[in-house]
Formats: C-alpha cells, structure tokens, sequence
C-alpha cells in the first residue's frame, strides 16, 4: 500500500519547506518531495526583507537560527538609472542570505520539525480522487492535501499561465570584490543588474550579481556587467567565484494561488519582480499562509474547497498587491529617459516618495493574518 500523508508538499524551496514546516508544527503528517539536492546555487537576488525575518527565524527553529544571525545587514538600496544616485533606506534593514544555504536550512529545519523530506523525487503524475495520488521517481504517495511549490517551470504549473507576455533571462554569480554596504541595483535598456555582499559558506564575503535582462541585451555575466557604464567600471577587478547561473524564459503573470483542488506557493503562484526585493519574503509567506489555510480542512471543520477559497482570497488581498506594485515601478524605471526623469527627480528631492513606493512592494504579516481570518468567515 502507498503511504498516506496528511499533506503533500512539492519543491523543496523556501515555499515549501515553510509550507511542510508550519504544517508539521501544527501535528500534521508532511512529505516533502524535492527534484534536486541542496545545498545549490539558485538565479535568486538573496535579499529577505526585514518583514519576513520574525517567520524566517521561526521556520529555522533553535539548531538553524545561527543562519540569521550571520546574515549581512542590508540598511540601503542604491538605484542607479541615467546620471543619478538615488539612495532609499531600507528600515528595518534587511538581510543578505546565499541560497545555497537558505535552501538547505530550511530542507533541515524541516527534517528536524518532523517532516518526511525526499531529495531527487521528481514528481511525475498527480491524480485525485477522495486522495491526492502522487507519483514520482522514487515510489508512489497519498495525502488528504497537496501544495505545488515546485516553481515557476515545472510539469505542475499551468502552461497557458507559464507562457504569456514578455520573455527575460536571468543571470547569477558570486564574485570576489568589494563594494559599499548596501544594494545597489543598477538600470539600464532592456533589464538590470542587482548587486550586494552575502556570506559565502566558509564564511569569505562575496558580492551576489543577479540580473534580468531582454533576451539579446545579454548572455553572460560578462555582457551582464557591460550593460551599464558604473558597472562596467566596478566590476573590472571583480572575479566569478563560479561559472555563471542563468534561467530562460522568464515571464511575470498574474499570480494564481488555486489550480483545480491544490494550493500554490512561491513562484508556483506567482513570479515577482526580483528587483523590489520580496521574492523570498513571498514564498515564506505564501507556503507558510498555505499550509495555515489548510488546517481547518485537515481537522475536519470544513471541506477542502472552503479552505481553497479562504487561501485564494487572503493571498490576493494580502500579497498580489506586491506585484501590481512591482510591475508599475518597474514600467516607470523601463520608459524611454525623458518620461523617466521626471520620477526620478521626484523620488531623489522627496525621499518620502521614495520610501513610501518601497513599502508598496512590502508583504506584512499583520495584514495577511488579519485578511486570513476575515476570508475565513465568508
């Protein structure tokens, strides 16, 4: 007979583990299935606002926390676009964790909450019935509930939503090099480049690089760093720490949080913007609020379908709001130089504007639970 869980989780990123961490907290029976092996690198901007540290360290419990406690302080955001500077402080700071470790504490942390937690175990087929029937390369499972935070790109995620608007390549390395404490995120036609310190796991500061850019603007690191003349500039002494990551096609939609009976988490649901710098904060969130929104399901207090409605409703009144706000910032920093100026003059002579379009790409954990708990009494 196949195992039976009380939850399924598919993918092992921040989505998921939080998903199969809260879940386990909660006494539930998790398995958390994951394609890959950690610790790997990931195309990720490696910032975690200061609105998803209370969770992420809550996530990571006791034996993991050590992570937070050594991450790198992020207190400013450097925009650089044309001629100008614009500095915006980013209170309460946030910090600058690697993936390779992230990933990996959180798939630990998990292992420690309870959770039964499987490394190459691609899923293949998912069927339901009065069970959610999961095949996968190493054995077939079954659980009351299933959440897809298997990413953007996988077999599990709608295609017509996979395919839709404007494609972009991502671009990723660690470098060894120096610059100011910070984030500085440099503009240019056809993308960006984000660039900020982050601990390496033996401990050495290296600079993460991550860019989105228009196919054809780019298609290395090398091209990365030529495409804004500042870059170009501080990056001539700059050396790759290893071969550069990249990932194609890229294509920001509607967020979907609900496909057909499961929940989806992380990029699943929905790819934001890496340059507001939530991406992370979003999938701690969502995995977290999905696993949360299940719970009266799996104690039998209502039908599967009511939980589906009550983590759609708290995900698009608490957290799509992050990507419409994105998707505008992004087309006012994207037309042509003369309409661009005048924003940013505004932004650069009122740094009141400029905080407040920052707290526009923030998800908050007092509006999301305050919504979860209004969407569950419809």
């Amino acid at each position: 007979m196949n195992p039976t869980y009380d939850l399924i989780v598919v993918g092992g990123g921040p989505a998921g583990t939080a998903a199969a961490i809260t879940a386990a907290h909660e006494g539930w029976s998790v398995l958390l299935l994951e394609r890959d092996r950690f610790p790997r690198h990931k195309v990720c901007g490696e910032f975690v606002s200061a609105e998803s540290l209370e969770l992420l360290s809550w996530l990571l419990g006791d034996a993991e926390r050590n992570l937070l406690e050594r991450s790198l302080p992020i207190a400013e955001t450097r925009l650089l676009a044309d001629d100008r500077v614009l500095r915006i402080p980013v209170r309460p700071a946030a910090a600058s964790i690697s993936r390779h470790d992230l990933d990996l504490a959180l798939w630990q942390a998990a292992v420690d909450a309870g959770v039964s937690a499987l490394a190459k175990a691609t899923v293949h087929k998912i069927e339901r019935s009065q069970l959610f029937r999961v095949a996968t390369a190493v054995g077939e499972y079954s659980a009351r509930a299933l959440i897809n935070a298997s990413g953007r790109w996988s077999n599990l995620t709608d295609k017509a939503n996979q395919t839709s608007g404007s494609r972009w390549l991502g671009i990723k390395a660690h470098c060894h090099g120096e610059m100011e404490a910070g984030t500085e995120l440099y503009f240019f036609n056809g993308g960006y480049c984000g660039v900020q310190p982050v601990l390496a796991s033996d401990s050495a500061t290296m600079l993460n690089v991550c860019g989105l850019v228009r196919p054809g603007v780019a298609g290395s690191l090398r091209d990365l760093l030529r495409c804004h003349p500042v870059l170009e500039s501080r990056s001539c002494r700059w050396e790759a720490a290893f071969p550069a990551l990249s990932t194609f096609p890229i294509f920001f939609r509607e967020p979907l949080p609900v496909c057909g009976s499961m929940l989806n988490a992380g990029d699943a649901a929905g790819f934001v913007d890496p340059f507001v710098g939530d991406g992370i904060s979003l999938a701690l969130r969502g995995g977290h609020l999905a696993a949360r929104c299940l719970s009266a399901f799996l104690r039998a207090d209502c039908e599967l379908q009511a939980s589906l409605r009550t983590y759609a409703h708290t995900y698009r009144r608490s957290l799509r709001p992050v990507y419409r706000a994105s998707s505008i910032l992004r087309k006012l920093l994207s037309v042509p130089r003369p309409l661009r100026t005048p924003f940013l003059a505004a932004c650069e002579f009122s740094p009141r504007l400029a905080q407040y379009l920052v707290t526009l790409t923030r998800s908050r954990a007092a509006d999301t639970l305050s919504t979860m708990s209004a969407a569950a009494q419809l």
